[in-house]
């Protein structure tokens, strides 16, 4: 996680870079200026020999200065910073920091950040390159590092020195090794409606610095008369009353179901490379994304509506418990590289006498059907995310009718190199299943 002591960030010795490199258009203009000059020498063409000679000489000079330049930055160190939290779409630029130092006439700095994005976390990367230039006399700089979907980014940061003429490119400073998530872009629809479950919870107070504090709270009308705390009460002139360390209290909980199964992602040596046509459906992925979307969406609207509200979210990974907002920002950074788990078999929630379930889901989830029947007779509120092909009707079926759409394209304007097989229709069947309530969004890819 990033940002306020939740970043991943490593430093790196930066000896395994070649030092000086040639661009390819230095390169090539090296190769050219000895064609020239070879072809010269041997018709005797003095023009052409002052030309290729001064080009040659103008590629020695540069490259001499440029590497002995570059040694003093060995190291250099910048700080890359990008935002937190980081949200798909939101084009917010990273802040390259501590670009301080004095860079020779005919150069500049320029800060690149390459690596690897794991769509909605699944186990296949995409190459990323992203580069921006700093200008002269600037201690900081901006870079837009931006994605077209939820996932996990793994990327390193590093400064390249670079002449004016593009002939040389020499590596400087210390590089960085970063992960950073990416949270879905952000859903909208109206206000939810919640039937939490009640009872009794043991809700401990915290420990203050001050003891008789902490067994003590400011009188209510209802309590008990003989636990009144007299004595305290006249000090601060205010009826307090005492209260067991034990007390319990009634709380409103929520338990939600984030079902994310479906296609899981092959990690490993040749399995991934003969299941990858399989496993990496970018229609699948995005359905995830979408369901990532509203489940992220309903847990902060619910929580602005009562923040007294606890949540019980049990996912394919396990169960989490949301308290406060603390707890609320640290699942949402998790939800954002939750990748598909394999299907299997899974038993009925837990009997609970009042409350709705709440049921996240996509058309990848084939389980989905046999887990609501075993569900019943307890109410369930399914949130659907769908394939955009065939439209389901039900008289407790209610359909947003905005549009999600991931453009394929959106990888290549981003700096993101998209796999040859997203560009490949692959379908999702769509899903009969349905609820007591059911809200289905749909959700498409186009080129």
């Amino acid at each position: 996680m990033i940002g306020q002591g939740k970043a991943s960030d490593k430093t790196i010795s930066r000896t395994w870079r070649i030092k000086p490199v040639f661009t390819p258009a230095g390169a090539a203009v090296l190769v050219t200026a000895l064609v020239i000059l070879i072809r010269s020498l041997s018709a005797r063409n003095s023009y052409e020999i002052v030309i290729s000679c001064a080009v040659l000489l103008l590629l020695f000079f540069t490259g001499i200065f440029g590497a002995w330049k570059s040694r003093k930055f060995e190291s250099f160190e910048t700080g890359w910073k990008p935002p937190f939290p980081m949200t798909a779409n939101a084009r917010e630029d990273s802040i390259v920091s501590g670009l301080d130092a004095p860079v020779p006439l005919f150069f500049r700095l320029h800060f690149i950040i390459r690596g690897r994005f794991f769509p909605s976390g699944t186990g296949s990367g995409c190459p990323v390159l992203a580069e921006t230039s700093v200008p002269r006399g600037q201690t900081h700089a901006r870079l837009l590092l931006d994605f077209p979907m939820s996932g996990v980014f793994h990327g390193e940061g590093f400064c390249m020195l670079r002449d004016i003429f593009g002939f040389y490119s020499f590596s400087c400073g210390i590089t960085r090794r970063r992960t950073v998530k990416i949270r879905s872009a952000p859903c909208f629809r109206k206000s939810y409606s919640i039937n939490a479950q009640s009872g009794a919870e043991d809700k401990r107070n915290k420990q203050t610095t001050s003891e008789e504090r902490y067994y003590m709270r400011e009188y209510t009308p209802g309590d008990r008369f003989r636990d009144i705390n007299w004595k305290s009460s006249e000090k601060i002139d205010a009826l307090i009353t005492r209260i067991s360390p034990d007390n319990q209290e009634k709380v409103s909980r929520i338990e939600v179901y984030f079902r994310n199964y479906g296609p899981a992602s092959i990690n490993t040596g040749k399995q991934r490379k003969k299941n990858r046509e399989r496993s990496e459906s970018i229609q699948a992925l995005w359905l995830l994304d979408r369901a990532k979307a509203r489940l992220s969406h309903f847990l902060r609207s619910v929580m602005e509506q009562n923040s007294s509200f606890v949540f019980s979210v049990r996912t394919a990974q396990g169960v989490r418990e949301i308290e406060d907002q603390d707890d609320l920002d640290e699942f949402l950074e998790e939800l954002s590289g939750i990748a598909f788990s394999p299907p299997k078999n899974e038993g009925a929630a837990p009997a609970v006498s009042q409350g709705d379930l709440y049921v996240f889901s996509t058309a990848c989830d084939f389980g989905l059907y046999s887990f609501l029947v075993a569900c019943n007779p307890r109410p369930v509120s399914l949130y659907m995310i769908q394939p955009a092909e065939k439209r389901i009707k039900g008289s407790n079926i209610s359909v947003n009718t905005d549009m999600e759409t991931l453009y394929i394209r959106d990888f290549i304007q981003k700096g993101c190199v998209p796999f040859p097989a997203y560009f490949k229709r692959k379908t999702v069947k769509p899903s009969g299943a349905h609820a007591n309530r059911t809200e289905i969004m749909y959700a498409e890819t186009r080129i």
